[in-house]
């Protein structure tokens, strides 16, 4: 490889990748720009400007964008538009958030004249793929540096080591061995390694972070009302939100009622099995509701579809496949289905369940008028029923048929 000249990092200002900042400097010999993305982890970024300025980074090569409304808007409503879930159960907290940082990173790049990006994923894991393929996806021609699969830094003690020759502080909860790794932004928070690496053993309450315990939670539900527009929540109990607002308020209600708690053995797209324990509260809400909305706004094929295509848009983007063809392929017709599905959802949320108690809309396909066992005043000849039976059961009478004859069914 040719020498890099400016890199691009995606920095948390964390040890690893306080460490990998040092690390860049010290092996490439190049300038480092950092860039860190608020996607309402929950924690101060002024922090980790004041490492990297103490690390010797210019401060106009110190990015840090705000990023959560198109986090929302732009990737999460999307996603939660094809009522994505990866091996039915992971609602892709972690996966959804990789392509935004991955496209400000290449954007930062094209700004400031950068040949590299850096990131700090391990070689074990689904991150280091989801980076580089949108790295690639955006910018055929980009370097990509992975520290993790380049140096010898290979357990925690010699990060510290590292860390400690070079000056780098250390928050005191980073000696030794951490309980587990963290990772988190607006829709959820994952948790995994270490103490959780055996399946058998119950996580320790301090695992959850987002979520009181169902066990904890109010002995009375809460009552909500989420309104939809063109497949997207617009406003809770009658009051119009911004995206990230609304799945601000959403995790809060689902905090305080033990809602959006996960804990799953997966498979990782590099071929491993691991076991991750998730939160996302909100999210949870949201999927239940949007699910409810669909049930009586799209028809009956158009939603069977759709469901059909589900588990392999979710693998999409749970393998790193978010600027893929085919993921906005799949896309467009997702939000071609969502034309039509507007109303509102009541929910009651109560003790880590979100019950569907109703749902309305302007353009409900639902017909009372013919559904109901009162007189239906000729809405529907029941006699019909008796020809699509029939047609419908003509192969399985044939197929019966030729059993008997000796024939294979």
């Amino acid at each position: 490889m040719s020498p890099i000249k400016k890199v691009v990092l995606a920095y948390s200002g964390g040890l690893d990748t306080s460490v990998i900042l040092k690390w860049l400097q010290t092996t490439y010999r190049c300038e480092v720009v950092t860039f860190t993305a608020d996607l309402g982890q929950g924690e101060e970024l002024g922090p980790a400007r004041e490492k990297a300025l103490m690390l010797g980074i210019k401060p106009e090569n110190i990015f840090m964008d705000d990023l959560r409304e198109t986090f929302v808007k732009d990737f999460v409503f999307p996603m939660f538009r094809a009522n994505a879930l990866y091996e039915g159960m992971y609602l892709l907290g972690t996966s959804i958030a990789r392509p935004l940082i991955a496209q400000r990173q290449i954007e930062i790049a094209e700004q400031v004249g950068a040949d590299a990006v850096a990131h700090g994923a391990t070689g074990k894991g689904n991150d280091q793929v989801r980076f580089e393929l949108s790295y690639y996806a955006l910018k055929p021609d980009i370097k990509i540096i992975a520290p993790w699969r380049e140096w010898d830094l290979t357990s925690r003690t010699k990060l510290i080591e590292f860390a400690e020759a070079h000056q780098i502080p250390i928050a005191k909860d980073k000696r030794g061995e951490a309980p587990f790794s963290v990772d988190a932004n607006l829709l959820h928070s994952s948790s995994e390694g270490k103490i959780l690496e055996e399946p058998w053993d119950a996580p320790d309450e301090m695992v959850w972070q987002r979520t009181i315990s169902p066990m904890d939670a109010p002995d009375a539900p809460t009552e909500i009302v989420i309104a939809f527009k063109a497949g997207d929540a617009v406003a809770i109990n009658g009051e119009a939100l911004s995206p990230a607002a609304l799945l601000t308020k959403l995790n809060a209600l689902g905090k305080e009622n033990g809602i959006g708690r996960l804990d799953l053995v997966e498979n990782r797209f590099v071929g491993m099995k691991s076991r991750g324990c998730y939160e996302t509260p909100g999210g949870t809400i949201l999927h239940v509701a949007h699910r409810a909305i669909e049930s009586i706004t799209l028809d009956r094929e158009a939603a069977h579809l759709k469901d059909s295509l589900m588990p392999r848009y979710a693998e999409l983007i749970y393998n790193g496949f978010w600027f893929s063809p085919e993921r906005r392929m799949l896309q467009a017709l997702i939000d071609t289905s969502q034309a039509s599905v507007e109303g509102e959802v009541r929910l009651k949320l109560y003790k880590g369940n979100v019950i569907v108690t109703g749902r309305r809309s302007p353009n409900s396909l639902y017909s009372m008028k013919h559904v109901t066992f009162e007189d239906d005043q000729g809405a529907y000849d029941q006699f019909d029923a008796q020809g699509f039976i029939k047609l419908n059961a003509l192969r399985l009478r044939l197929g019966a048929m030729a059993g008997r004859r000796g024939g294979t069914l």
